[in-house]
């Protein structure tokens, strides 16, 4: 019993040095988690400092030099900002284009990079060189003509402009990028899938498809900030407040002094 007990104590002895020599910081060491804590701080920094303005009062939002926590939290502005202008709708309204553009981007642009990637058809390459060259074209270029287009179609003051285009291409660069993502995978996963009957649209959808997961998801995440954060298409083609996004409509309460907006003379 004296043996086994000795032995255990050791057991414990050696455990506990170990873990003091695991865990023994060196100056390096200090430096990085005071580095990281600092990363910690200026990344959180903007979430805190909008839940601290979403309490102030107006005077406390433009005083100077500013404060860090509101006098007295001001939790009726939430309710003022929920029953003066729509905001739920305006999420509502960016949910519904962002969810329907995001897909189109996503489906359209596979199908069209599935055709230039596999399929052989006179002026393929010319008409993919094409569509590469569109990405030189800046957006302000077919503003216009858009515009006018939609117009006669009856679709300003909806959201049809917002999200039917992306159901059509999706865009140069997520066809670019699918397609070559597409042509790295080898060619005898098609050939194998013929043989066993399989059709063009069941090899993009039930082989290719789930091989390109990592493209589809970069092309499903870009496409989702960068139509979030729209602000000049909603701002064109929306007039009325009930059809605006969220981009929009925080633009909207530069009207409104009580809440902060920039007072008018």
């Amino acid at each position: 019993m004296a043996t086994q007990s000795n032995v255990l104590t050791n057991i414990g002895q050696v455990e506990t040095q170990t873990a003091k020599r695991r865990f023994r910081l060196k100056p390096g060491d200090i430096f990085l988690y005071g580095l990281m804590v600092l990363l910690a701080f200026i990344f959180i920094f903007p979430f805190f400092w909008t839940v601290s303005s979403s309490l102030k009062t107006v005077q406390e939002l433009r005083q100077f030099p500013p404060t860090w926590l509101p006098a007295s939290p001001q939790w009726v502005n939430y309710n003022k900002v929920l029953t003066a202008v729509p905001f739920l709708l305006w999420t509502y309204n960016s949910l519904f284009v962002v969810t329907l553009n995001t897909l189109g981007v996503v489906l359209s642009a596979s199908i069209v990079s599935y055709s230039f990637a596999r399929f052989r058809y006179r002026g393929r390459d010319f008409i993919f060189m094409l569509t590469l060259a569109t990405l030189m074209l800046p957006a302000q270029v077919t503003l216009i003509p858009q515009f006018v287009l939609f117009h006669k179609m009856g679709w300003i003051n909806t959201l049809l402009p917002l999200w039917v285009p992306a159901w059509f291409g999706g865009g140069a660069f997520a066809i670019f990028l699918i397609r070559q993502f597409i042509m790295a995978l080898p060619r005898e996963l098609d050939e194998a899938a013929i043989i066993d009957g399989a059709g063009y649209f069941r090899i993009f959808w039930q082989i290719l498809a789930p091989l390109c997961k990592p493209v589809l998801a970069t092309i499903f995440v870009i496409s989702f900030i960068a139509n979030w954060n729209d602000f000049v298409n909603p701002l064109i083609y929306l007039q009325i407040p009930e059809k605006f996004t969220l981009a929009v409509g925080l633009n909207y309460f530069k009207q409104f002094p009580e809440m902060g907006g920039e007072p008018t003379d």
